[in-house]
């Protein structure tokens, strides 16, 4: 294995370099009803991105699919835009941002969270698997394959998270991703290891916890994977992500890919445009893509959309910026 450091300082003068191209989207002609097939597969690197980065628009099952092929995206990690679509009954809404609730409210609230977790139960329980199978078709038919599910099932019960991966499975996707907490690996991989696949923990805050072990969390099942988040690794430690990839890229599936400020800065850890923030996403690729490994780069968008722009536009500046970098 290189030695993280020198690996660091070999990327970075062509990091600079490839940071500073400017970013010419192509002329896509992508469409719903296109036969053009998407590939976002840059000389050996796996670019692609979570649907969570269309939230702020329309984003049925369809919709979502007419986004990915305009940004020339051929894998995803596909997060509540499955359920949601298939019909999943709906929770109660989160309150306004700032409103203080009444005793009597929140007693209220907690009731109909409640009431919906027994119906989304219910409503997962009998939801015939054709309907994911119908999904796949879909997308595969476009040149688009479903690399993670993102259900977030940690706290379910023992059915919904067989649930799940059943239709993890029946979507082609090699795993689930929960956030890294004990009660989620302590938990996920047993039922990983019972349906051939595997359980993948994205990071936050989580390496900046001195209480935070991930050996401890890859040690308690052989299904169980880092889902490292390069933006909150960077704005929360201060340190250089490949660092941690080097030594853990075998148990590195798919990294999320945003920009943030550094933890030094003097607004810490703040999302912004890719190449305005101090991620070094290109050192991150250019290590990828010089090791070979066949690590997962999806980007998620969650910096604030421009005005006169959507997120639809926004994942495209980012998709071709990560493309020139790799080209």
């Amino acid at each position: 294995m290189k030695n993280p450091t020198s690996s660091r300082r070999k990327f970075l003068g062509k990091a600079a370099a490839a940071a500073a191209v400017s970013v010419v989207p192509f002329n896509y002609s992508f469409a719903i009803g296109s036969s053009r097939k998407p590939n976002s597969k840059v000389n050996g690197v796996q670019l692609g991105l979570t649907t969570y980065s269309y939230r702020s628009v329309p984003h049925s099952i369809d919709e979502v699919l007419g986004y990915v092929k305009t940004a020339n995206v051929n894998a995803l990690e596909m997060r509540s835009v499955l359920e949601e679509g298939l019909g999943i009954p709906s929770g109660p809404r989160r309150p306004p941002r700032g409103k203080e609730l009444s005793e009597q409210e929140k007693a209220e609230r907690q009731k109909a969270i409640k009431a919906a977790a027994a119906a989304q139960r219910q409503w997962r329980l009998s939801l015939p698997m054709d309907r994911y199978a119908d999904v796949r078709k879909k997308y595969n038919k476009a040149g688009v394959d479903i690399h993670i599910a993102k259900f977030a099932p940690s706290g379910w019960s023992d059915e919904e998270i067989d649930y799940a991966y059943k239709a993890a499975n029946v979507l082609g996707a090699y795993g689930i991703t929960d956030e890294a907490r004990e009660s989620a690996w302590t938990r996920m991989g047993q039922f990983a290891e019972k349906n051939n696949s595997l359980a993948l923990y994205h990071t936050h805050a989580q390496f900046a916890d001195p209480e935070f072990d991930v050996d401890k969390m890859l040690a308690a099942s052989p299904a169980n994977r880092l889902n490292l988040d390069i933006g909150h690794y960077v704005g929360t430690t201060g340190k250089h992500p490949n660092d941690i990839i080097t030594k853990y890229h075998d148990k590195i599936p798919m990294i999320h890919i945003k920009d943030k400020t550094n933890v030094s800065n003097v607004d810490p850890n703040s999302n912004r445009p890719f190449g305005e923030g101090e991620t070094p996403i290109a050192d991150v690729l250019l290590l990828i893509k010089e090791e070979k490994w066949p690590i997962d780069c999806f980007l998620e968008l969650e910096y604030a959309i421009p005005e006169g722009s959507d997120a639809v536009k926004e994942v495209v500046k980012c998709i071709e910026y990560m493309r020139n970098i790799l080209e």
